[in-house]
């Protein structure tokens, strides 16, 4: 299966020079915790959490309407590709360790969202046949390694 089967298409977005209040109206108003950064051009430039605002602000001091998002985001945003198989875009979500996912096309340009909420949708879908497993532990997995340190795992009795 691939990632455009999943993955969400209505992303809100925000520009680096745009206020971080901005992102914080869009995380506000739609169920997000996330806005992908994208240029001019639609390319992802960068990402913003949620968290990301909340620290700038407390670490700045500063009101949102005078702190840009360029300032708070992660410069380099970690993306797949819309025709990447769920397989190899919930190990790169492992690998380094985030929820979510920007999408982009052939030419860069942001389609679409692809979140560890997804591939845990998708993996509890029931299958002709079955249960999808392997997409199981892997959502298992990404998760794991996204708390590594935080989650302390206990023996089985």
């Amino acid at each position: 299966m691939q990632v455009e089967q999943i993955m969400n298409r209505d992303v809100k977005i925000c520009g680096p020079r745009d206020p971080l209040n901005k992102a914080a109206q869009i995380m506000w108003d739609t169920p997000c915790g996330a806005v992908p950064v994208v240029n001019d051009q639609g390319r992802p430039v960068g990402f913003l959490t949620d968290r990301d605002v909340c620290m700038a602000a407390y670490t700045q001091n500063k009101p949102l309407t005078d702190l840009p998002v360029e300032g708070a985001m992660a410069r380099t945003p970690v993306c797949c590709g819309a025709e990447d198989d769920l397989d190899s875009a919930a190990q790169l979500m492992r690998q380094h360790r985030t929820r979510r996912v920007p999408v982009v096309n052939r030419n860069g340009i942001l389609v679409g969202l692809l979140t560890l909420d997804d591939l845990a949708c998708e993996a509890a879908r029931p299958l002709r046949g079955g249960k999808n497993d392997k997409l199981r532990e892997l959502v298992l997995e990404v998760h794991l390694s996204i708390n590594r340190g935080r989650v302390r795992l206990h023996p089985a009795v």
